[in-house]
């Protein structure tokens, strides 16, 4: 997409800033908007490509074409620029001159050429007689297109990571150069002839930083298009040897759709406040974001790494206040809450659990191996074997139910990872015999056995709260009213944790003895401890590293996740028309919708405005039926007649505790298929940049133009 005005010499985002506008994809009128840009190139484009890529600013279009009075300005629908300032050029269509020439033409051309030009007329038309520099463009064009391309398809333009200062050689970048030359690349091959290289390594290294710093500035000019957003992060990655911090960003777009962008990714080595100011100071120094419009914040994370994100997400809250911490609805609430528990039990769950689901998606016959493990141990309850068997077809690690599958199926899982690593008739590969035992360790530790019972108990309680905050609009709203009385059972629990305790390590234990596994303190404990293990007895040592501080943990962890101000916006979700109908005898709390006063457009009109909004709503005809979600209501044609509606809506629309449409959680999808399918090896936090952004809309000339301006002497290496 093109963040500027398609319209040439067009001077709007420099001194006279205006709204930009899609092309329509009604044929015709797209037809007559080009014709009044007056582009040629612009001619050959289908109505599809000028509505994605190209837009035209507010100032060509007649202020009565022109909804101000919107969040964000609207266009009407049969709007035809008509004011234009630029220079005169033949018309649409019209044919190129012809090169014959007459005898009028030529003495006409003579007299031109005598007359006297002018300092500034003279100096352009040497830059336009440059051919060297526009070879080098043109070379440079070349380079960039086969990069994009590579990276569009996640093909590693050489070797391993990002720094790699090898020889391109015969590299899958040289074979896309070569084979550019061999069909007709001038630019490329007088580069070639004059130097036997296209493209050094170290050159190849500047492609990728610029390919970078484009997607960094289109990408944070979208969002300052946009206003307000929200910061996400996901769990730490490490590539070439360092950890990294991968950032989203998530914010609503000028077409009132919820939209969430991969960012990057944040150098995550040091410790503490240092590094948390560092984090801090890059995003807004180094990548150019406005954190005085970021509204939300969301981290997922693990035990491992738990208390420097804590300390970033503390740091954004001190720098920018209104940046509040919620949930992030890419992963379950109890997955999330036991991710971020630094207690060896959790932890060995938490991993044993990444294993299995790793093992089990990896070949079909391992999953019929353990639908047969669960037929053995259900052998008289078919309903339930049968639901157990469809749960593990799906990645059920990840659930809200996630321990209590777990605890239901681990007999099941213990026989059959037990039954594949024994290999009786030789069906598994060394690999996969290996894993099955790393997996049967894990289960077959009490540690295992009693952390996940904890788990299971204490996270029942925010099961249905966490299935209802990140389902649909009308159950969000429902659970932001709730949450106290989720907090109310847990400090029930842990008031009487001595009681509950004994029940959960007496289930613990006759499970363990069913599976023969050994009541046990972990060694790693009595190791550092230089303890005996008759010393410490495994229920004492149990409650007080396990049971306590796990629900100590999540009674905190819910606290911080849904503060007061998170709460309001939740249930600022009551706007939803579907909501408005379900509670028709009560208007919205205009109380929650205050939290968001100093960013809507005319907070003296809320009441009034919001008690037209209860009315429009409540009165549902018959047979009508009503936006359910927030993305219908935001794609409401009369939702522009009431702003402080709208910005509101789009505030709500950044919450990252509330889950996108599909096509808004793109970036996350390719994301994870990015680490997922590419090898260590070969990660590269530029090109994985490159590969999960192909969509930016690059604009080679721009490219080149950025590359030019960071390694001037025309882009050769420095």
């Amino acid at each position: 997409m093109q963040n500027h005005c398609a319209v040439p010499n067009c001077t709007t985002g420099k001194s006279d800033p205006q709204p930009l506008f899609r092309f329509p994809q009604d044929p015709e009128r797209s037809k007559k908007w080009v014709e009044k840009c007056q582009r040629e190139e612009l001619t050959d484009k289908s109505p599809d490509q000028l509505y994605r890529y190209y837009r035209l600013c507010g100032k060509h279009f007649e202020s009565s074409l022109i909804d101000r009075e919107a969040q964000s300005a609207v266009l009407k629908d049969d709007a035809i620029p008509t004011i234009f300032d630029v220079p005169s050029q033949p018309k649409i269509g019209q044919g190129k001159r012809s090169n014959v020439t007459t005898k009028d033409d030529e003495t006409a051309s003579k007299g031109r050429k005598k007359m006297k030009k002018s300092p500034a007329e003279a100096a352009k038309e040497d830059d336009q007689t440059l051919p060297e520099k526009d070879e080098n463009k043109e070379y440079l064009k070349s380079l960039f297109e086969v990069l994009v391309l590579l990276g569009e398809q996640s093909i590693p333009p050489t070797g391993p990571g990002d720094n790699k200062q090898e020889s391109v050689g015969s590299s899958n970048f040289q074979a896309l150069l070569e084979y550019r030359m061999n069909c007709g690349d001038e630019a490329l091959k007088k580069r070639y002839d004059e130097s036997k290289e296209c493209c050094s390594s170290a050159q190849l290294n500047q492609l990728i930083e610029v390919c970078e710093k484009y997607i960094h500035s289109k990408l944070v000019e979208e969002v300052k298009q946009n206003a307000f957003f929200s910061l996400l992060t996901d769990d730490l990655v490490q590539m070439s040897g360092e950890w990294y911090l991968p950032v989203f960003l998530r914010y609503v777009d000028q077409t009132n759709c919820q939209q969430e962008r991969f960012a990057g990714f944040l150098s995550f080595e040091g410790d503490g406040d240092v590094l948390a100011e560092k984090l801090v100071s890059e995003l807004t120094d180094k990548w150019g974001l406005d954190m005085e419009q970021c509204r939300g914040q969301a981290h997922s994370c693990s035990g491992a790494h738990l208390s420097k994100k804590q300390k970033f997400a503390a740091k954004l809250m001190e720098k920018y206040p209104m940046a509040v911490l919620t949930l992030r609805s890419t992963c379950a609430l109890n997955v999330s809450l036991a991710n971020g528990m630094a207690l060896s039990g959790v932890q060995l769950v938490m991993s044993t659990l990444k294993k299995i689901d790793s093992f089990f998606s990896q070949s079909p016959l391992l999953q019929l191996e353990l639908e047969h493990a669960i037929a053995i141990f259900y052998p008289d309850k078919e309903e339930k074997a049968k639901e157990l068997k469809e749960i593990c077809k799906t990645r059920w690690t990840g659930r809200n139910d996630a321990f209590e599958v777990a605890m239901e199926m681990l007999e099941a899982l213990l026989l059959c990872v037990d039954s594949v690593h024994d290999n009786e008739d030789m069906r598994w590969s060394d690999q996969v015999t290996h894993d099955a035992l790393e997996i049967s360790k894990g289960l077959a530790d009490f540690e295992f056995v009693m952390a996940l019972m904890v788990l299971k108990n204490t996270l029942a309680l925010t099961r249905a709260f966490g299935n209802n905050v990140q389902g649909k609009a009308t159950d969000a709203h429902f659970a932001a009213s709730s949450v106290k009385a989720v907090l109310h059972s847990l400090k029930e629990v842990s008031d009487n944790i001595d009681v509950y305790h004994e029940f959960w390590n007496d289930e613990a234990v006759n499970l363990a003895a069913a599976m023969e596994i050994p009541v046990k303190v972990p060694r790693s404990f009595l190791r550092k401890h230089q303890l005996e293990s008759a010393a410490v007895r495994p229920d004492s040592y149990y409650k007080e590293h396990l049971s306590v501080p796990v629900v100590n943990h999540i009674v905190k962890e819910l606290n911080d996740l849904f503060c007061e101000d998170h709460l309001k916006a939740l249930r600022c979700l009551s706007l939803v028309p579907a909501v408005i109908e379900q509670h028709k005898s009560t208007e919205p709390e205009e109380e929650c919708v205050q939290v968001f006063k100093n960013d809507i457009p005319n907070a003296g009109t809320l009441s009034a405005e919001l008690h037209c909004w209860w009315v429009k709503w409540s009165k549902k005809g018959k047979g009508e039926t009503l936006p359910s979600s927030l993305h219908e209501a935001l794609q409401l044609a009369d939702v522009k007649f009431f702003p402080n509606m709208l910005a509101v809506l789009r505030l709500i629309g950044i919450l990252p505790t509330l889950a996108l449409e599909d096509s808004g959680n793109v970036a996350f999808k390719r994301f994870h298929m990015y680490m997922e399918n590419t090898p260590d090896k070969f990660k590269s936090k530029s090109l994985a940049l490159l590969n999960i952004n192909y969509d930016v809309g690059f604009d080679l000339d721009a490219v080149v133009e950025l590359y030019m301006k960071t390694y001037p002497e025309k882009g050769e290496v420095s």
